[in-house]
């Protein structure tokens, strides 16, 4: 066995490349995430990939890639022809599908009827008026994240602020103990790279472990909430109710999970990747300063400038033609988030940042039944971040060492970014 695995990682390199020559010969483009410095930048690929070849067969994945914002979008919208249920497409090459295939699936994962009747359900549970009863206690949260490191005139917004903050408000919202919050990150880190298509088998493992230790984790706390019911998440999904339905135990432990890993990673994101474009054109961090009203205006523009989702996958249930391809039946149809928010098709000057944009109609928490439940609470984490952020720090700017990010395709963020501040007097 030793000897097969030695001559397979040996032949790999080798076909990757032979590949990738065929098809840069054949479109005069590449899509390989895994190339070096692409996760550091991946635009320039984005924008390649739409001025050469928008319908993109990538040979290495077996998918049709696509990287313009109408197309992206009109995928999105249409679950009868592109499914978000990897089970009724034909076995995938890609690392990541064999492990999703062993998980029960979510809402994110389903579709119509079941889509329906558990996004119905949850939605009862996650509604607007519960999100805006938490902006004071989200404010109150972040002062308090800061006071930590004050004094200090340089730290790591990642570690300090912009993993903690949606850790802690998605671990209150479910009813999680205080002491399990640092836990639940921990959990939430190694199940999230359950949607990189890098995956390694020992990711792997360690997502289906992870999902066994939600699994027992949850279940004590369901059945907690059952004889004690609380102004929680998790009590909300016990009382969520539509036309005589309930949740069952499995689709509650699933729900929130998926919360949980979803609430943590795009707002992280959006936070972490926000302040570095920030700090990358001062001038747009000037414009907030001197226009603190313009902040939900920026976080739109930020999620679409750096998007935390960047990449999303879809199953054609027909043979459908695109561009002038066709994407067959059980195939996968890769859709460029990131690049189809910088579509100069759709956006003037979409490379360049603009608080003041007035048609960032970004396309980040996706469109159509499978439109990211937590949106509003990610919007709203946000705009708390940034404001608190401009109220303690007259001056922010990059710090000594360079920014990290994660080794995502995915899932776009920084495990890293150090910033230097200077507070306001006080």
């Amino acid at each position: 066995m030793a000897v097969k695995e030695a001559i397979r990682s040996a032949i790999a390199p080798a076909y990757i490349q032979a590949r990738l020559l065929q098809e840069r010969l054949q479109s005069g483009v590449v899509w390989y995430p895994l190339a070096d410095g692409f996760v550091d930048d991946p635009y320039p690929t984005y924008r390649k990939l739409r001025e050469k070849d928008p319908y993109h067969y990538s040979p290495l994945t077996g998918s049709l890639v696509i990287s313009r914002y109408e197309d992206v979008d009109e995928v999105l919208r249409d679950w009868k022809r592109f499914s978000n249920d990897q089970r009724k497409g034909a076995q995938s090459n890609l690392r990541n599908e064999d492990t999703r295939g062993q998980l029960t699936p979510s809402i994110l994962s389903l579709d119509p009827p079941d889509h329906t009747r558990l996004r119905g359900l949850v939605n009862r549970a996650f509604t607007p008026r519960q999100i805006a009863k938490m902006e004071e206690h989200i404010r109150a949260t972040a002062h308090a994240l800061l006071d930590e490191v004050e004094g200090q005139s340089e730290f790591d917004l990642m570690s300090n602020l912009a993993t903690l903050l949606p850790t802690v408000v998605i671990a209150e919202m479910i009813g999680v103990p205080t002491e399990d919050r640092e836990r639940f990150k921990e959990w939430s880190d190694n199940f999230a790279r359950v949607l990189e298509p890098n995956l390694s088998p020992q990711e792997g493992k360690l997502v289906l472990e992870t999902a066994d230790i939600f699994e027992q984790y949850f279940s004590r706390i369901i059945d907690q909430r059952r004889d004690d019911m609380r102004d929680d998440l998790v009590s909300r999904l016990i009382e969520a109710e539509e036309e005589g339905e309930r949740l069952t135990t499995d689709e509650m432990q699933v729900t929130l999970r998926l919360l949980l890993v979803a609430g943590n990673e795009t707002t992280t994101n959006l936070i972490g990747n926000g302040m570095r474009a920030l700090l990358r054109h001062p001038e747009q961090l000037q414009i907030l300063r001197d226009q603190p009203e313009l902040i939900p205006n920026a976080i739109e523009e930020l999620l679409r400038y750096d998007s935390p989702v960047q990449v999303d996958t879809r199953t054609v249930l027909e043979d459908v033609k695109l561009g002038g391809k066709t994407a067959p039946k059980g195939s996968r149809v890769m859709l460029l988030i990131g690049g189809a928010n910088r579509d100069p098709e759709e956006f003037e000057r979409p490379e360049e940042l603009d608080v003041t944009r007035e048609d960032a109609g970004n396309i980040s928490f996706g469109r159509g039944i499978h439109h990211c439940l937590g949106a509003p609470l990610a919007r709203l984490e946000g705009k708390i971040a940034f404001e608190v952020l401009l109220e303690r720090f007259d001056d922010i700017q990059l710090g000594a060492q360079r920014p990290q990010y994660k080794q995502n395709i995915v899932l776009r963020g920084l495990t890293r970014l150090p910033i230097r501040v200077h507070p306001r007097p006080k």
